[in-house]
């Protein structure tokens, strides 16, 4: 089993601070020092008073200073076993920093641990007992998964559990890639808002410096629960202040784009939305959106920053991303176009349904899911021209799309699998 064993700390010993009494400046009791009574009448009497004045002001300094040491001292003592001598962790050797990532077993969340490992840190990975997708990965299954990490178990919904698994040593950063696994509205904000705030609150407590929060680009405009969820975490988080954050916001991932590659390679058609250009991203790939989020671990560039980042290349439509499958697979071009039209049909329809079937909420949320990503742009929205932005969406890393289409083409999907968040069970397991 992989881990590290559990650093035991003696406890701080109990002291008493007993402030140094200080002693105000009193007019009357100088004017008796200095034998006067009524106003200076001699140039010895005001010699007097000036040098009892500043042998007082001397003797004030010197208790102001002491005041301050001992009260810092105070403080040190009753701050948190992490913080005590701690100083800034990004200029410790990085074997002695550790970062917990909650949301370890994710789709984005395996990546970040693994490159955490490459880079060196002390790397805490947070997972359920059975997690992936249908929770069918044992508790071996991921320490295999995460070689290199010490892998712990427990349940980010519970606050006891972060304090008394995951904070069970000092930590230093947080890595939050915790993302809902269906986008419902139940799901997002037990997840995107709760379970994030509960690992920023244990955090806090525990004395770590840094968080680092994967969000999402698409929260510019948030028309979706999920998103409302993410944003109502990142204010949050911006506004604990006694931590500092990074918060990434990636375009899409690869996978979501993966999930007509296997009907165009046996002919089928491409579906898309209206004529395929209502949408654009720059899509970045698992190993690239790892990297950028553990270069936010120790970048100080980095630092209380929002950080919208896509992959290299330039911007792709739904029929880019088409044209791209069809010229790798060696096929003539078809497309499946779907009304955006129909799309609102079908959301009017299980909104209605929805207010006298409750259960039926989540599946309207799905329904508006599909029609975002069909008409909004996964690029920098820019307020003041009312539009996305392809040049201002920063670029990272090296993978392309097509390389990545090639491979899927070839190799398959497996390890791609969008699990809960497939659309139309396309591309599911």
């Amino acid at each position: 089993m992989l881990g590290s064993a559990t650093q035991q700390r003696a406890p701080a010993p109990s002291a008493t601070f007993v402030a140094p009494r200080v002693h105000l400046c009193n007019a009357a009791r100088l004017r008796k020092a200095a034998f006067i009574s009524g106003p200076f009448p001699t140039v010895r009497g005001k010699q007097q008073v000036v040098s009892a004045f500043q042998g007082h002001r001397q003797r004030a300094a010197s208790h102001s200073v002491c005041v301050a040491a001992a009260t810092a001292a105070a403080e040190a003592a009753a701050a948190p076993p992490q913080q005590q001598g701690k100083g800034d962790y990004r200029q410790r050797d990085r074997k002695d920093v550790r970062v917990l990532v909650v949301g370890a077993t994710g789709y984005i969340g395996k990546y970040v641990v693994k490159e955490l490992v490459q880079r060196g840190y002390k790397v805490v990975a947070l997972a359920r007992e059975k997690s992936g997708i249908g929770g069918k990965a044992s508790m071996d299954d991921t320490r295999k998964e995460l070689a290199g990490a010490d892998v712990r178990f427990g349940d980010v919904t519970d606050v006891e559990s972060l304090r008394s698994v995951a904070f069970s040593d000092p930590v230093d950063v947080v890595v939050s890639c915790l993302a809902s696994r269906t986008g419902g509205i139940k799901d997002s904000w037990q997840v995107d808002y709760q379970a994030t705030l509960n690992s920023l609150e244990a955090a806090r407590a525990a004395g770590a410096s840094h968080f680092v929060l994967l969000s999402a680009i698409c929260v510019q405009r948030p028309l979706l629960e999920f998103q409302r969820a993410k944003l109502a975490f990142e204010e949050k988080l911006q506004a604990a202040g006694d931590i500092t954050y990074s918060i990434v916001r990636p375009t899409a991932f690869f996978k979501s784009l993966a999930g007509q590659v296997d009907l165009v390679k046996t002919g089928k058609p491409y579906v898309m939305f209206g004529d395929g250009q209502l949408a654009s991203c720059k899509p970045i790939s698992e190993a690239d959106l790892a990297s950028f989020i553990a270069d936010c671990v120790d970048k100080e560039d980095k630092v209380n920053q929002v950080l919208p980042i896509g992959g290299p290349g330039k911007a792709l439509s739904a029929r880019d991303q088409a044209n791209l499958l069809f010229d790798i697979v060696g096929r003539e071009p078809k497309y499946f176009a779907v009304p955006v039209a129909l799309m609102d049909g079908i959301i009017g329809i299980f909104d209605f349904l929805a207010k006298l079937f409750p259960g039926l909420a989540d599946s309207a949320e799905f329904a508006k899911i599909g029609k975002y990503y069909a008409v909004e742009s996964m690029l920098v929205w820019d307020p003041a021209t009312q539009r996305y932005d392809a040049d201002a969406t920063p670029s990272y890393g090296t993978d392309t799309l097509e390389a990545f289409f090639r491979r899927a083409v070839t190799e398959g999907l497996k390890g791609q699998e969008l699990g809960d968040q497939a659309v139309f069970n396309i591309n599911r397991e």
